[in-house]
């Protein structure tokens, strides 16, 4: 996405999908204060399933769905803050995400999680944190984690 001046990872080589709720406890505590969150992976990857599970750490009652078609769904924590998730697939270009708004979102300061990238990397903070899922197989992930700028 962006050159990277420093980026920090971890891995996670060997995740059984049972345990994505306690793995997504980790990820939130490694973001820090990153709050723009990029996932990466193959269709079916499980991708927005670990989203679900990141906004069931941070206190989402409600259900979590992909916004495949919205693009964009938006979710209320416990206390009230808000978290946006990001399904870009259908998206056809750079000035699509514009329209709805993406820049707004990105340095909203609340938690943004963004499925298919690729067509907003420019418009991607400085910093920002990416999930990167791989199948291991039906019942694993090889989840990895950085911190990019």
């Amino acid at each position: 996405m962006h050159p990277d001046v420093n980026v920090r990872s971890v891995v996670f080589p060997h995740v059984p999908l049972a345990d994505l709720e306690k793995v997504a406890g980790e990820l939130i505590g490694l973001m820090g204060n990153v709050r723009v969150c990029i996932l990466t992976g193959e269709m079916g990857s499980g991708k927005t399933t670990l989203v679900k599970a990141l906004g069931n750490t941070l206190g989402v009652d409600d259900t979590m769905s992909s916004p495949t078609f919205s693009l964009v769904n938006e979710y209320h924590t416990h206390s009230n803050n808000k978290i946006y998730h990001f399904d870009l697939y259908r998206l056809k270009s750079e000035r699509e995400a514009f329209d709805i708004g993406v820049e707004e979102y990105f340095y909203s300061g609340n938690f943004c999680f963004v499925e298919w990238p690729e067509k907003v990397s420019a418009l991607l903070p400085d910093t920002y944190a990416e999930i990167k899922i791989e199948v291991v197989d039906s019942a694993h992930r090889k989840i990895e984690f950085l911190i990019h700028g």
